[in-house]
C-alpha cells in the first residue's frame, strides 16, 4: 500500500474539513492539480517550498483511493510525483502530523509510511 501526502496550513485544512474537500493552493489551482509527494519526497518538498512557513501539516492518504485521478508524472529531476486531477476529499485523510520548523526554518517532517 503506498502513501502520499500533503503539506499545507493547519487552517487550509481545517478549511478543508468544514467544506468536505480541499481543493488546492494557489499553485495547485494554477496548475491544474493537487500537488503530492511520497513519504520519500516530502522531506525535500518541504524544505524547498515551504521553508520559514509556520503552522504546517502534513496529510497522508492511501495512494489507491484515488483511483485514476491521481497519475505519477515526471517534475523535479526526472522523478515520478503523484499529481491529483480532483479536490482531496477530506475524510481519505489516513494521517495528519504538525511540521515544526527547525533552527534553519526548515519543516521537520516525521517518520512516514511508505
Amino acid at each position: 500500500m503506498t502513501h502520499v501526502y500533503k503539506i499545507l496550513t493547519r487552517r487550509a485544512w481545517e478549511e478543508a474539513e468544514v467544506s468536505g474537500a480541499y481543493i488546492g493552493s494557489p499553485l495547485d489551482l494554477k496548475d491544474g492539480f493537487i500537488h503530492l509527494s511520497t513519504a520519500a519526497q516530502a522531506e525535500e518538498t518541504a524544505r524547498l517550498h515551504f521553508r520559514g512557513q509556520a503552522d504546517l501539516i502534513i496529510v497522508g492518504f492511501v495512494a489507491d483511493a484515488f483511483g485514476e485521478t491521481l497519475r505519477w508524472e515526471a517534475s523535479r529531476g526526472g522523478q515520478l510525483f503523484p499529481h491529483l486531477f480532483k479536490a482531496l476529499p477530506v475524510k481519505a485523510a489516513v494521517s495528519i502530523d504538525a511540521l515544526p520548523l527547525d533552527a534553519g526554518q526548515s519543516p521537520i517532517v516525521p517518520a512516514l509510511a511508505p
